[in-house]
């Protein structure tokens, strides 16, 4: 999946994947293969999802998170998503080896 890429200077964090494109936060984000491989993989679990209950289960996730942790970032590096996201980020081809619904394994 190539996805079209935004530079949003504003962003709050590096990066952000809200179907079909990929927000960055800077021009020189666009050669990190980490970070789009990062945001790719929140694209297919977006499509996963078929888009919307994507956003739902992810907001959900992070407010019983952070209820849970008491604490921003444990909330979010816990929400299932983005384990999934952190956990491949490194391995370019984890998408292509399919691995499709690979956060389910989070819960």
């Amino acid at each position: 999946m190539r996805a079209p890429i935004i530079i949003v200077k504003k962003l709050p964090a590096a990066g952000m994947a809200i179907f079909p494109f990929i927000l960055l936060k800077s021009e020189r984000l666009k050669n990190d293969p980490e970070i789009i491989n990062h945001e790719t993989i929140h694209l297919r679990q977006q499509l996963e999802l078929l888009i919307f209950p994507f956003y739902l289960l992810y907001f959900f996730n992070y407010l019983i998170n952070l209820f849970r942790y008491q604490n921003h970032d444990l909330a979010y590096r816990n929400i299932i998503f983005e384990k999934e996201a952190y956990d491949h980020e490194t391995d370019l081809h984890y998408l292509k080896k399919g691995n499709w619904y690979g956060w389910i394994r989070s819960i």
